[in-house]
């Protein structure tokens, strides 16, 4: 019978046909990488814009007015404690030292006189050859005559203040820096000579948001030991010393909402300058950090994505928020388990929904190949 010979025929090639195509979609599923995120403990950094200060950075000023006489230093130049550095005219100075000496002496010899007196007015008491009220008279004037000496010696030591005025020193060992006012020029009390830094180490001031300092003080109180801090210079190159947090303001700045925060460094080669800039780099430790390859992810309209792979082996696409972003790894605050899986590569071929044969790799063993990069 030729009909059901035929019919047969055709669910024979049906099923075939069928069956082929199932073999073709099970050979067109192409093998991917993918990965799970794992937990480490790390270490990153943040660096923050900081003002760089001389530990010891004074003005020198003039404390009395007058022309500049000599200039014994020269701007840069490196100068000891004790050293002069400028000489303002004295001869009024001097003048005013010689009158105040000379009245001192003056009341001493008065004085001395007054006392010789007293002791005769005493005798003659004694006698009952005057009253005791000249006796008393005699003391007040001696008492008088001293009051006087006190007086010229405050005056004395007053005039001599000033001539030492007149010599400027250094104040401790520094640079000098710029001299506005040269040689002849006339200053008055309190004119700007220049300025005194000593380099040998210095302060750099940074500021902090309120959420790092938080994280700042109770790692601080956890680790109970002062926080170590590296510079780094205008040029991108470390400071070759290390450095630490000494102080924190004790408020916040509200219009900025950040809280200042102080670190010392030592600056032997008095490479760092008042006033220059860097960046204060604070090292943060993290225990048990989820992380995952940056190679895995994608940004659409400032979101980051991954593919991830279902447990029917079909892709899905998944944002998450990173918590920080490290070299070659992003550590995960939110969106993204530790069991899930993460398609490592191929990332352009992917589309949602599609199948594929997910190949597991260690992300131990790509991390340490990336840390190697």
């Amino acid at each position: 019978m030729r009909v059901p010979l035929i019919l047969t025929s055709v669910i024979g090639l049906c099923i075939s046909a069928c069956s082929t195509a199932d073999s073709n979609q099970t050979t067109t599923q192409e093998k991917y990488p993918v990965i799970q995120p794992i937990t480490i403990d790390t270490v990153y950094h943040t660096d923050y814009v900081s003002d760089i200060n001389s530990v010891k950075n004074v003005e020198i000023r003039a404390r009395v007015k007058g022309y500049i006489e000599s200039i014994h230093v020269d701007e840069g130049k490196t100068v000891r404690k004790g050293q002069v550095l400028f000489r303002i005219s004295n001869q009024e100075y001097k003048g005013d030292l010689l009158r105040a000496t000379a009245v001192l002496k003056s009341a001493i010899a008065e004085a001395k006189t007054a006392e010789l007196d007293l002791l005769n007015v005493k005798k003659l008491v004694d006698k009952n050859v005057v009253s005791k009220t000249e006796y008393d008279m005699a003391k007040a004037k001696l008492d008088a005559l001293n009051a006087r000496i006190e007086e010229a010696e405050s005056q004395e030591q007053s005039a001599k203040l000033k001539l030492s005025f007149s010599e400027i020193k250094a104040p401790f060992d520094g640079i000098i820096n710029r001299i506005p006012n040269k040689i002849g020029s006339l200053i008055d009390e309190g004119t700007l000579l220049t300025t005194i830094s000593d380099n040998q180490e210095v302060y750099a001031y940074f500021n902090v948001s309120e959420k790092e300092y938080l994280e700042f003080a109770t790692n601080n109180k956890q680790t109970d030991h002062r926080t170590e801090v590296e510079l780094i210079l205008a040029n991108s190159e470390g400071h070759p010393h290390k450095g630490y947090v000494e102080t924190i303001e004790g408020e916040f700045d509200n219009a900025t909402g950040s809280i200042a925060f102080r670190a010392r460094f030592p600056n032997p080669e008095r490479i760092l300058k008042h006033g220059s800039s860097g960046k204060v780099r604070v090292l943060r430790k993290v225990k048990n950090a989820l992380v995952i390859p940056q190679k895995s992810t994608f940004e659409i309209q400032d979101k980051i994505y991954v593919y991830v792979v279902d447990n029917q082996n079909k892709v899905q696409m998944r944002s998450f928020v990173p918590k920080l972003r490290m070299p070659h790894l992003y550590v995960l605050e939110s969106g993204i388990s530790p069991n899930d899986k993460i398609i490592y590569e191929g990332l352009q071929d992917m589309r949602v929904g599609m199948s594929i044969k997910p190949e597991m790799k260690s992300f131990a063993t790509i991390r340490s190949q990336l840390t190697q990069q």
